[in-house]
């Protein structure tokens, strides 16, 4: 068992979670339950998937999780691509996000390596 708390990609994925809840914001009211949840949802299983997988027994499910939180910050580029592609978001907008989402991807992929190893 490992303690989430003290991962920086935990950290550095919740402050994701609150970009992505500012960036929304401004998505139009009929998408709340389409695009604009998806989004969300896909943000919020980063750090979620990250704590489950230090909450297991084996370094093999922490692993595991940590790829299902890889695999939503992929998804949630994509997201936030086609947010932009739909007009919810101006060609400006998504840089800083989707640089924090590929952080975000790195650490995580460099943290399933060195977990891999052990």
């Amino acid at each position: 068992m490992h303690d989430f708390k003290k991962l920086d990609v935990w950290h550095k994925s919740r402050i994701l979670v609150a970009n992505i809840y500012r960036l929304s914001k401004s998505f139009p009211k009929e998408e709340i339950f389409g695009l604009t949840s998806q989004i969300k949802r896909s943000a919020i299983s980063i750090p979620s998937n990250i704590a489950e997988g230090c909450g297991r027994r084996t370094n093999k499910q922490l692993a595991y999780h940590l790829q299902v939180a890889l695999g939503s910050c992929y998804e949630l580029e994509t997201q936030i691509v086609l947010a932009q592609d739909i007009g919810f978001l101006t060609k400006e907008e998504p840089g800083s996000i989707i640089n924090h989402t590929q952080e975000v991807a790195k650490m995580l992929n460099g943290l399933i390596r060195k977990i891999e190893k052990i």
